[in-house]
């Protein structure tokens, strides 16, 4: 199989590879780099290529790669003191109140 042959990854993981792609480009990364990523990151969740066929379920993976995102979510709220905190919850209340205004019509 030469390099960058993708016909032992399940449809499953191209869909996946695809979706994550598409994310990247979103957000400004070059197609080729977005695509390079996606594929890094199916290969870190699953192992690599699978081999489809067979009976049974097959082996379920632990996605990894999906599990980061939590880990770092309260460190900008934690450095900010309470009064930031609270100026940015009525900013945010107010932007909320402005665009429902916005949409009623």
């Amino acid at each position: 199989m030469p390099r960058g042959d993708k016909s032992k990854y399940t449809d499953k993981q191209i869909r996946k590879a695809d979706a994550i792609a598409e994310s990247y480009e979103k957000r400004g990364v070059p197609a080729k780099e977005a695509e390079s990523r996606a594929w890094a990151t199916v290969n870190k969740d699953d192992g690599g290529g699978k081999h489809p066929g067979g009976s049974g379920r097959g082996k379920s993976t632990d996605h990894p790669a999906s599990h980061k995102g939590g880990r770092s979510g309260g460190a900008a709220s934690a450095s900010r003191t309470a009064e930031q905190r609270s100026a940015s919850a009525k900013k945010a209340a107010a932007t909320r109140k402005r665009n429902a205004a916005a949409k009623a019509s």
